[in-house]
Parts: C-alpha cells; sequence; structure tokens
C-alpha cells in the first residue's frame, strides 16, 4: 500500500509540475503576443505619420481646415496639369509660411504628387 501511495503522490507531483510548465509556457507566449502587438501598433502609427507627412508637404505648418481644403482642391481639379498646378501653390505658400516660422521645406513639391492617393478611398491623387 506504501507503494502505492507513494506512486500516487509522485504522479501528482509530476501532473503539478507539468501543469506548472504548461501556465509558464502560456505566460511566455501571451507576453511575447503583447509585445508583438505592442510593437506593430507602434510601427503602423509611424508608417502612417510618415504617409500623412508625405502626403501633404508642410502638413505641420497647417490647421486641421487648411488640410482639408488642400484635399478639396486636390480632389476637385479635373486634369493632371490642374493638380499639378494646385499642388505648386499649395507648396509655394507653406515654403513662405515655413519660412517665417523659421523652418524649412524641400524646394519642390514631392515627386509623383501626393503619395498613392488621399486616403479613404476618394479617388484624390491619380489619373481621372
Amino acid at each position: 500500500m506504501n507503494k502505492h501511495v507513494m506512486l500516487l503522490g509522485l504522479s501528482v507531483v509530476g501532473l503539478l509540475s507539468g501543469a506548472a510548465a504548461v501556465a509558464a509556457d502560456q505566460t511566455q507566449t501571451r507576453d511575447q503576443t503583447q509585445t508583438r502587438d505592442q510593437t506593430q501598433t507602434q510601427t503602423q502609427d509611424r508608417t502612417r505619420t510618415q504617409t500623412q507627412d508625405r502626403q501633404t508637404v508642410g502638413r505641420e505648418l497647417m490647421t486641421p481646415e487648411e488640410r482639408q481644403q488642400q484635399r478639396a482642391k486636390m480632389r476637385n481639379a479635373n486634369t493632371q496639369e490642374e493638380r499639378e498646378r494646385v499642388r505648386t501653390e499649395h507648396h509655394e505658400k507653406m515654403k513662405e509660411r515655413a519660412r517665417e516660422q523659421g523652418k524649412t521645406i524641400p524646394d519642390a513639391p514631392p515627386a509623383g504628387g501626393m503619395g498613392g492617393g488621399m486616403g479613404g478611398g476618394m479617388g484624390g491623387g491619380g489619373p481621372r
């Protein structure tokens, strides 16, 4: 009988050790997942900011209303030439504003316009 009690005790200890190992693995997996998710969120935030900055030169020099107006002007431009004119006028205005604030922006607007479009599926930035 002592043998059976001893075997039963060892079995219980073994099961508890296994359960503790599984719990530790789950905790490690959860921590790794949280770290990965945080890193992914930070990367997405940086990418979103870089995209917004690339889309509108001088973006940080503009109020939200001015950004909205500029996007509307670009959306309403019917030809590539008109979009280029709107983009150039805006860029000159932002260069002047930057100069007034002691900042600098590139001398020319970004090549190819405002990135891959205006975002949100509004159809801006591409040929019409």
